[in-house]
C-alpha cells in the first residue's frame, strides 16, 4: 500500500492500514520544511500517533510490530516490538515535494496493490492519479477530492482506462479489482457531526435514504425491557457514564466496550449501557423545503404597512362623503374618488361647494400617497436584492443549529442539515468563505463576524438554539466558542472539531465533569475519515463509520461471493460476535447497484431494495450482496486480509 498526502490524514491511514489491516505501507510526505502545520493547539508529533497505534496493537495481540515514521522534523522515529528500522513490517517513509512519476516509481507504485492520495489539493491529487494509472493498469486508486462532481468524471475515467488496459475486463471483480474511489473526509466526517442534532447522537450512517443512527442507552433497570431496534452494536464500558471516567482505560480497571456481542452478551451485561441502531427522522422544529421565495409581508415595512393601511381609510372616507354630498352610487362615487387621488379628473368647476372640497382633499391624499408608493418601491427592491444576499436569523427563531465555519466541512455538514430540514444558523468570520454561496443558495442565515468577540454568539440566537457545532479550523476558536457558549447556556449540547484525538479526548472529559448535565462531544475529522479511506483501499464499499467511545464500527456493502464465511451460510451462522454481522440484504439486481463509496451521491438506484429484517434462517447465495457492521479486524479477517487472531 502507498499513501501519498501532506496533512494529518496521511499519518493517520498509514497507521490505520500498518497497526490494523498489517498492511506493508510506504508513506509518501513532502519534506520537512514543506509539510503543512497543524493548528496550534492540540499540534502533535506524527510519530506520536504511530506511538500510540503500536502500542494499541501490542496490547491486543501480544507481538511486537515495529512502525515508522516521519515526525515533524522529517526524521524517522520508530517504536514497539523491538525491532529495528529494517525490519518487514515497518512504515517505509519517502520524502518528496510532489508525487511525480519518478516518485511514485520509487515508492513502488507498479507493484503495489492500492494507492491513496490524500493531498489537500484536488489538482494534485488528479495529476498523481492519472500518471499512477499509467504506470500501473491494476493498481487499485483511492483519491481525496472535495469536488464531488468532478470526482465522480475523474473515477469514471479512470476505470475505463484500466478496463482497456486490462483488455475489457470488469475492474470490480476480484481477479481484476483495479477500481477507482473518491471519497472527501469532509463528507466521510459530515454525517456524524451533522446528526448532533437528531436526538443527541454523533452515530450516523445513511443507506437506502434512511438515516440510521446508533443510540447510547443507559443500563436498563431490573425487569425493564428495553427496545434492541434494528440491532445491538455494542455494550459500553461501565465507566461510560461517569463524568470522570477514562472510557474503558487501563487506568480504570475497564475492558472498554464490547463490539457487536451476540444475545447472552446482552442478557448478561447488567449495569452496562448499550448502543442500537435505529432507523429515525428529526422531529424538532423543521424548516420549510422548497424554491427561495421572499415572502410577501417582508417587502412592506411595519410603519409602510400602517401608512398604507392610513390612505386606504382616508380613501374609503372620501368615497362615502361623495356619495353623501353628490347622491351617486357607492361604485361610481369611489370611481369619482380615485379619479380626484391620482390628478385625472376634471376640475369641479361650477359644482356645488361640497364636490369642490372633496377634490381638493383627493388630491391631498394623492399628494401624500406619492412618498408612500416611492417608499415601497425602494424598500421592495432592498428586499429582493438582500434575498440574494445573506439571510438574517428570524425572530422567534429557536431549537436551531448554530453552525461555526462554512469551510470544507462546515459546507458539508450544513448542506445534510439542510437535507434532513433541521434549522441552522451560520456563523462565519471570512466573507470569502467558500460556504457562504451554498448558504446562500440554501437560504441559510448567516452571521458575518468573529466568533470570539462578544455579541457575535448572541446575534445567532445561541442561547435559544438546540446545539452548537464548532467546525473552525482552529483548535482555539473552537474551544472559546464552546466555553463562551457554555456560559450562556449551561446545559447546551456542544460538538467540537479537533484537530487531534488526544486533546480532542481531554476536552470531551473537561467538558463532560464540568457540565454533567450537558452532552458534550469531540472529534477529529481525520479521525473519523482514515477508517474510510482505509477500506475503500482494501477494496471495500464504506457506507460510513461509527464511533463507539474511542473504537470505530464500520458498515460496509460486500459481495456474498467468494467469502467462505458468508457463503452459503445463514445470517446467524454468518454472524461472528465482536467481528462482524450481516443487518440488510440488498435485493437490487447487480446492474443496478452503486459502485461508488460517495454518500453524496443520491440516485434512484443508490443502495435501493435494502432489507434489514432478515429472518435467522436465510441463506445467503453467492449472488447476494449484503450490509454488514463490523470492527476494522474483524472486516480485514472476512475478506481475508489477515489471518484469524484470537484478540481480533
Amino acid at each position: 500500500m502507498v499513501v501519498c498526502g501532506d496533512d494529518g490524514l496521511a499519518h493517520r491511514l498509514a497507521a490505520e492500514l500498518r497497526g490494523v489491516y498489517r498492511e506493508q505501507v510506504t508513506l509518501v510526505v513532502p519534506p520537512s520544511e514543506r509539510v503543512a502545520r497543524e493548528p496550534m493547539v492540540g499540534r502533535i508529533r506524527a510519530s506520536a500517533l504511530f506511538d500510540r497505534v503500536s502500542a494499541a496493537v501490542t496490547r491486543a495481540t501480544g507481538n511486537g510490530i515495529g512502525i515508522g515514521v516521519g515526525g515533524a522534523d522529517g526524521r524517522a522515529d520508530w517504536a514497539g516490538g523491538g525491532r529495528t528500522a529494517e525490519a518487514a513490517g515497518a512504515v517505509r517513509l519517502l520524502e518528496a515535494a510532489e508525487a511525480s512519476e519518478a516518485v511514485l516509481a520509487e515508492a513502488g507504485v507498479e507493484r503495489a496493490t492500492a494507492l491513496a492520495l490524500v493531498y489537500d489539493d484536488d489538482e494534485t491529487n488528479i495529476r498523481a492519479a492519472l500518471t499512477a494509472r499509467r504506470l500501473n493498469p491494476r493498481l487499485r486508486l483511492v483519491l481525496r477530492l472535495y469536488n464531488r462532481r468532478l470526482g465522480q468524471h475523474i473515477e469514471a475515467l479512470l476505470d475505463q482506462a484500466a478496463a482497456l488496459a486490462s483488455g475489457g475486463a470488469d475492474v470490480g471483480t476480484g481477479a481484476f479489482d483495479a477500481s477507482t474511489t473518491v471519497l472527501s473526509d469532509a463528507d466521510t466526517a459530515a454525517p456524524a457531526l451533522a446528526a448532533t442534532a437528531v436526538a443527541g447522537t454523533t452515530k450516523v450512517v445513511h443507506a437506502d435514504g434512511l438515516m440510521l443512527r446508533a443510540v447510547e442507552r443507559p443500563p436498563s433497570e431490573p425487569g425493564q425491557a428495553s427496545d434492541p431496534g434494528l440491532c445491538t452494536l455494542a455494550l459500553l464500558s461501565t465507566t461510560t457514564n461517569d463524568p470522570a471516567g477514562s472510557e474503558g482505560s487501563e487506568e480504570s480497571g475497564d475492558q472498554g466496550p464490547q463490539l457487536l456481542p451476540d444475545e447472552g452478551s446482552v442478557a448478561e451485561a447488567a449495569g452496562r449501557g448499550t448502543v442500537v441502531l435505529e432507523a429515525v427522522s428529526y422531529a424538532g422544529p423543521a424548516l420549510a423545503s422548497g424554491r427561495s421565495v421572499v415572502p410577501l409581508g417582508s417587502l412592506l415595512s411595519r410603519r409602510l404597512r400602517w401608512s398604507f393601511a392610513g390612505l386606504v381609510g382616508c380613501v374609503v372616507a372620501l368615497a362615502v362623503a361623495s356619495m353623501a354630498v353628490t347622491g351617486e352610487r357607492p361604485l361610481r362615487a369611489t370611481y369619482l374618488t380615485l379619479l380626484d387621488l391620482f390628478a385625472i379628473d376634471d376640475p369641479a368647476i361650477g359644482e356645488p361647494v361640497g364636490r369642490q372640497i372633496l377634490q381638493l382633499l383627493s388630491g391631498l391624499v394623492g399628494l401624500l400617497l406619492l412618498p408612500v408608493l416611492l417608499a415601497a418601491v425602494l424598500e421592495a427592491l432592498g428586499t429582493f436584492r438582500s434575498g440574494s444576499a445573506f439571510r438574517k436569523p428570524p425572530r422567534g427563531l429557536s431549537g436551531h443549529v448554530v453552525l461555526l465555519g462554512v469551510g470544507k466541512i462546515g459546507t458539508r455538514v450544513m448542506t445534510r442539515l439542510r437535507e434532513l430540514k433541521i434549522p441552522v444558523v451560520c456563523v462565519e468570520g471570512d466573507p470569502e468563505a467558500r460556504g457562504l454561496a451554498t448558504a446562500r443558495r440554501l437560504r441559510v442565515p448567516v452571521v458575518l463576524g468573529d466568533v470570539t468577540q462578544e455579541g457575535v454568539l448572541e446575534a445567532a440566537k445561541i442561547h435559544r438554539a438546540h446545539s452548537l457545532l464548532a467546525l473552525t479550523s482552529a483548535d482555539t476558536t473552537n474551544l472559546e466558542a464552546a466555553l463562551y457558549a457554555r456560559s450562556l447556556r449551561p446545559d447546551l449540547r456542544v460538538v467540537l472539531r479537533l484537530y487531534d484525538d488526544d486533546f480532542a479526548t481531554a476536552v470531551y472529559r473537561t467538558l463532560r465533569a464540568a457540565h454533567p448535565h450537558a452532552l458534550t462531544r469531540s472529534r477529529s475529522v481525520s479521525h473519523l475519515a482514515a477508517p474510510a479511506f482505509a477500506g475503500a483501499m482494501l477494496g471495500r464499499q464504506i457506507l460510513g463509520a461509527i464511533p463507539v467511545e474511542r473504537r470505530v464500527l464500520l458498515f460496509a456493502a460486500v459481495d456474498v461471493a467468494g467469502h467462505p464465511r458468508l457463503e452459503g451460510r445463514t445470517v446467524s451462522e454468518a454472524f461472528r460476535a465482536g467481528a462482524w454481522r450481516v443487518l440488510a440484504l440488498d435485493t437490487a439486481a447487480p446492474a443496478g447497484r452503486s459502485q461508488t463509496a460517495d454518500p453524496e451521491q443520491d440516485g434512484p438506484d443508490r443502495f435501493s431494495g435494502l432489507i434489514w429484517d432478515l429472518p435467522p434462517g436465510y441463506v445467503l447465495r453467492s449472488e447476494d450482496r449484503v450490509v454488514l457492521a463490523a470492527t476494522r479486524r474483524g472486516l480485514a479477517e472476512l475478506l481475508g486480509r489477515r489471518r484469524s487472531d484470537p484478540a481480533g
